[in-house]
């Protein structure tokens, strides 16, 4: 009886490509537990193509034979090595996003292919409620625009950076009644209000954060 897993052209290169590919097939299923089917076909023997099954989502079995998307790589060595995201299903109806990679020997010919059959049944309610709960209503007015992000230490970078620029020196360069009508301003506009605003606006000006609050008053 001969052996699935031997080549009918008697190169090992065939079977050592094949045997490499099923540890691919192995991990990506693994990867995915549950929701996305991973099948290895071995291309040279069609009748009896499936060879290795992660996630049986779809009720095949190994030794099964090709698909249509096999039969066409068996007859066209030009056909895509990638088919990506194309819609499927499983027997049972379930909806199903498909990839399937076409693995080449040196000859040039399709041995094998490794086919991913994510069942997206179990994601579109997902879908559907994230949708729902990340949507906005664009004609509410009665809202004051807010911005709720801090000003932090990298805006305060920037703000003492430019008056730093406009007198063509640096933040610690600047003159000490330049730096208290700066710690004034940045006050008055409210940067203080964010987390460690002080020692962030004493380090960027190289002075103490005891100097900071007394250039406040």
């Amino acid at each position: 009886m001969k052996d699935r897993h031997t080549t009918s052209s008697g190169e090992p290169e065939d079977e050592h490509l094949l045997a490499e590919a099923e540890k691919v097939a192995q991990a990506l299923g693994r990867m995915f537990p549950g929701i996305c089917e991973v099948v290895l076909h071995d291309l040279r023997d069609p009748d009896h193509a499936i060879r290795f099954i992660e996630n049986n989502l779809s009720g095949r079995q190994v030794g099964q034979s090709a698909t249509e998307l096999g039969l066409a790589r068996i007859r066209d060595p030009q056909y895509p090595s990638v088919i990506q995201n194309y819609a499927n299903q499983f027997p049972d109806g379930r909806p199903a996003k498909s990839t399937s990679i076409g693995i080449k020997n040196s000859t040039g010919q399709y041995i094998a292919a490794i086919c991913l059959n994510l069942d997206i049944s179990t994601l579109s309610p997902l879908t559907l409620t994230l949708s729902s709960l990340v949507a906005t209503d664009p004609d509410n007015r009665e809202a004051p625009l807010e911005r709720l992000s801090d000003r932090g230490r990298r805006e305060l970078r920037e703000v003492i950076e430019a008056v730093a620029a406009e007198r063509s020196t640096t933040p610690r360069a600047l003159p000490r009644d330049a730096k208290k009508d700066l710690v004034r301003r940045l006050y008055e506009d409210g940067y203080f209000d964010t987390r460690n605003a002080a020692q962030s606006i004493a380090d960027l000006l190289g002075i103490s954060r005891a100097s900071v609050y007394s250039y406040t008053k």
